[in-house]
């Protein structure tokens, strides 16, 4: 049943209503509302509560790329712009294809955020299983394709698409081969593609396509998911690979030759309580200028079990010298630190005045920079790789950095320099050098 109230009202009524109720004023508005409004309210809910990353891209696209965590809503947004095109494309042809016939049928289709449950009362979407259509109002028809099938896309021709998770697909390069060469019904072919990110050989591939669009989101987007999940995720993955990945929908793009692989900087997580630190030391990489690159400051201690750790990146950026000197002491007075060790290249010794004039008073070790940035960061690699050097938290920016430097002295980014991975080689070089012993000299 259509409910007979114009549709810009109906959705100005609903924004108003979000901005100004609370749970028990919600409560009570929907109590008052009659079923087939209710109904209505739902239908029209995706288009009034979309958030950033959900609203279809401005531009003469050929492929939405939507990489995003998981509970974003990526399967929901799939799933409405399939039922607008086929509302304004009657009789068009249009492809379903995820990982499995399995994987289509339970997430794109039948689930929650699936045609079934997205499509309006007015304009139902009948599903037949068996011959692996769905029919929808205006006379469109959608076809279900496996990606464990890849022959089955040779021949058939569509006007639009939905991809699912592409990151996940076995056959993914001959699925994508055969339904791209079958996108040319219309005048406009178009697809989108849903995914959670993997830096497979595929989706660095679609991305490079010219007539690609991408937009990302994160799981925190979704304000509509239950908060518990949200929370949850958020403590339990929040700041790991993991969780940057299928949480906040980033791509790790894995360099070859990296000398801190993902898998490295994973397993160097410090478990258990931290021991008794023996030394802590503030590694200084300083900027060339203010406006320049950021001044890399990490924070690093020896225990009593001889593993080295990184204990805090107190980076900062755009600040001029008596500003970032006033950081790295901030952070030595934080952390108990006995020694501040910098680079010189690029200051000399004016590197140690900035920093006692910002009234620093504990020992300034000034140390040259020799050779290639990989050369000086091998040894410290070496020492996570063999389970001597750990994280004692969590550093985005300083593993991303970590995770570009390469052996023969590349860096793959990100930035145009590793300021902070040069502060922690520096401290931790520091901390594992031998030490002479004291002697007794003879009178």
């Amino acid at each position: 049943m259509t409910v007979p109230i114009d549709k810009a009202d109906f959705v100005d009524l609903l924004e108003r209503a979000a901005r100004s109720f609370d749970e028990a004023d919600w409560e009570w508005f929907l109590k008052g509302l009659s079923p087939p409004v209710q109904r209505r309210m739902f239908e029209e809910f995706f288009h009034w509560q979309t958030h950033i990353g959900q609203a279809e891209p401005p531009g003469d696209w050929r492929i939405w790329f939507l990489r995003a965590g998981r509970g974003f809503g990526k399967t929901m947004t799939g799933a409405h712009w399939i039922l607008d095109r086929a509302s304004e494309n009657p009789g068009a042809r249009i492809a379903l294809v995820g990982g499995s016939f399995d994987e289509v049928r339970k997430v794109m289709i039948e689930g929650p955020g699936g045609l079934l449950a997205q499509a309006r009362c007015e304009a139902p979407v009948e599903w037949n299983p068996k011959q692996g259509m769905v029919g929808f109002h205006s006379g469109a028809r959608g076809f279900v394709y496996s990606a464990r099938a890849a022959e089955k896309l040779r021949g058939p021709e569509h006007h639009f698409a939905w991809c699912d998770e592409l990151a996940k697909w076995t056959q993914g390069d001959p699925t994508w081969d055969n339904l791209q060469m079958g996108m040319r019904l219309g005048e406009r072919p178009r697809l989108i593609v849903t995914t959670t990110p993997r830096a497979t050989s595929l989706v660095r591939r679609v991305r490079a396509l010219k007539g690609m669009v991408e937009t990302t989101g994160r799981t925190a987007d979704n304000v509509h998911s239950a908060q518990a999940f949200r929370e949850w995720a958020q403590e339990t993955y929040g700041g790991t690979r993991l969780g940057r990945q299928e949480l906040d929908g980033e791509m790790f793009e894995e360099v070859d030759g990296a000398l801190w692989t993902r898998e490295t900087i994973e397993k160097a997580r410090l478990g258990g309580p931290p021991p008794k630190w023996k030394r802590v030391v503030v590694g200084v990489d300083p900027p060339v200028t203010a406006e320049g690159d950021a001044c890399g400051i990490v924070v690093c201690a020896l225990g009593e079990n001889d593993i080295a750790c990184v204990l805090a990146d107190c980076t900062v950026a755009g600040e001029r010298p008596e500003g970032w000197a006033r950081a790295v002491g901030r952070a030595a007075e934080a952390w108990g630190a006995d020694r501040v060790v910098a680079e010189k290249n690029q200051g000399g010794e004016m590197v140690e005045n900035v920093m006692r004039n910002a009234g620093i008073r504990l020992p300034v070790n000034l140390v040259f920079a020799k050779g290639s940035k990989s050369a000086r960061a091998e040894p410290v690699a070496a020492l996570f790789e063999t389970g001597r050097a750990k994280l004692a938290g969590r550093f985005p920016e300083l593993e991303d950095e970590l995770a570009g430097l390469t052996y023969g002295g590349g860096y793959e980014g990100p930035g145009r320099s590793p300021d902070r991975a040069d502060a922690m080689v520096w401290a931790m070089t520091e901390l594992v050098r031998p030490r002479p012993e004291p002697r007794i000299r003879s009178l």
